[in-house]
C-alpha cells in the first residue's frame, strides 16, 4: 500500500482525496519509482483545486514533478537504486503524477539526478526551475551577453519560475529587473535573489504603443498577454524574450514591429516535451549554477496531506518562491 493525493469526480465537481492504493492501481510504464519529493506548481494548484484545463481524465494523481529512486525497471537504461527526476511529459495531467509515494512511468521520461544535487533541492527546482533554466539558455543562445548588454527583466518575479530565473541570471552577471505586483511585500526577497531593481507590474500590464523606449536586452516572461506585448515593445534591437507562461492570459496583443524593425527574437519555452538532451544540459547547469543557499531560502517544505490547502493560495498569487512536498511525511 502507498498513499497518494487523487483528484476524483464527485457529481459534477472534481475533489481531491488522500487515498491508499496498491501497485495494481498504477498506470502503465516500464519503470516504477519510490517517490520522495514532489512540488506544487501553478498547474498543480489548478488540478488540486478542481479547476478545468489540466487534468484530462479522472481519477488522476496530480503533481507535474517527482524525484525519487527506481524500485523496479524493465528498461536496460535504468536499474533499481538509480536516483531520478521526472518533469513534464504529461505527468499530473494525462498520467499519474508525483503527489504519491509511488509512481510508474516510461523510461524515456527519466533524467538522472546529478550527483551533486540532493533530491529535495531537485524537487525545489522542479518544473519551475527547469523552465527558468531553459529560458536562460534561450537568452544565452540568442546572444544576450551579461558583460556588454543591458538590463534583463523577469516578469512574475516572485513566483517559482521568476524566482529561479532571477537567481540564475544574477549569478551569471546580468543586471536583473524584477517585475511584480507585490513589490512592497517581496522587494527585499527579490533583491536577496539578485534583482537590482523592482518594477511595478502595472508598468507592463497596460496596452501601449507597439514600439516603446528600448529598455531590455532580454526578458523571461511567465505572464503573457499585455505584459509580454509591453516587454516586446520595450526590448532593444537584437534582444531575446523567452516566453514560458500565461498567468496573465494566453492572448498576445502585439504587432510584427518589434520583430521586423528591431530584430527582437521571441523564444517559446516548452518544458513539458523538451528532448532528453536539453533536459540533461539544463539539469547539469542547474546543479552547478544555482546557489544552494539561495534555493533553500526560497523553498518551503510541506507534507503530502497539506498540498490541497495550498492550491487556492498559489492560484491567487500568494505563494512566494517554491513549495516542496515531502510525500513520505
Amino acid at each position: 500500500m502507498f498513499r497518494a493525493l487523487r483528484v476524483e469526480t464527485s457529481g459534477t465537481a472534481p475533489v481531491t482525496r488522500l487515498v491508499e492504493l496498491t501497485d495494481d492501481d498504477l498506470m502503465p510504464g516500464d519503470v516504477t519509482v519510490d517517490v520522495e519529493f514532489s512540488s506544487v506548481n501553478f498547474k498543480d494548484g489548478l488540478a488540486l483545486a478542481g479547476k478545468p484545463g489540466v487534468i484530462k481524465d479522472y481519477p488522476l494523481i496530480p503533481g507535474i514533478d517527482l524525484v525519487g529512486t527506481v524500485a523496479a525497471s524493465a528498461s536496460p537504461e535504468w536499474s533499481a537504486g538509480d536516483r531520478v527526476i521526472v518533469t513534464g511529459w504529461g505527468i499530473g495531467e494525462t498520467h499519474d503524477g508525483g503527489l504519491s509515494e509511488r509512481a510508474r512511468v516510461r523510461s524515456e521520461w527519466l533524467v538522472r539526478l546529478p550527483d551533486h544535487l540532493t533530491a529535495s533541492r531537485a524537487a525545489a527546482i522542479g518544473t519551475a526551475g527547469f523552465t527558468a533554466m531553459l529560458a536562460v539558455l534561450a537568452l544565452e543562445n540568442g546572444g544576450v551577453d551579461a558583460r556588454s548588454d543591458g538590463d534583463v527583466v523577469v516578469s512574475g518575479a516572485a513566483g517559482g519560475v521568476g524566482s529561479i530565473a532571477i537567481a540564475l541570471l544574477a549569478r551569471s552577471g546580468h543586471t536583473v529587473v524584477a517585475a511584480t505586483g507585490r513589490g512592497s511585500e517581496h522587494g527585499e526577497y527579490l533583491r536577496a535573489l539578485g534583482a537590482s531593481d523592482i518594477l511595478d507590474r502595472d508598468e507592463l500590464a497596460a496596452s501601449g504603443k507597439p514600439l516603446q523606449s528600448q529598455r531590455w536586452a532580454g526578458a523571461v516572461d511567465s505572464v503573457g498577454s499585455t505584459t509580454l506585448a509591453s516587454v516586446l515593445a520595450q526590448t532593444r534591437h537584437g534582444g531575446v524574450v523567452a516566453a514560458c507562461g500565461l498567468a496573465g492570459g494566453a492572448d498576445l496583443p502585439t504587432t510584427v514591429m518589434p520583430f521586423i524593425l528591431r530584430g527582437v527574437t521571441l523564444a517559446g519555452i516548452n518544458s513539458v516535451f523538451a528532448p532528453t538532451s536539453a533536459r540533461t544540459e539544463a539539469w547539469e547547469r542547474l546543479a552547478s549554477d544555482l546557489d544552494a543557499t539561495t534555493l533553500d531560502e526560497m523553498t518551503t517544505t510541506i507534507p503530502l496531506a497539506d498540498a490541497p490547502q495550498l492550491a487556492e493560495q498559489i492560484l491567487a498569487g500568494r505563494v512566494r518562491g517554491r513549495t516542496v512536498v515531502d510525500v513520505r511525511a
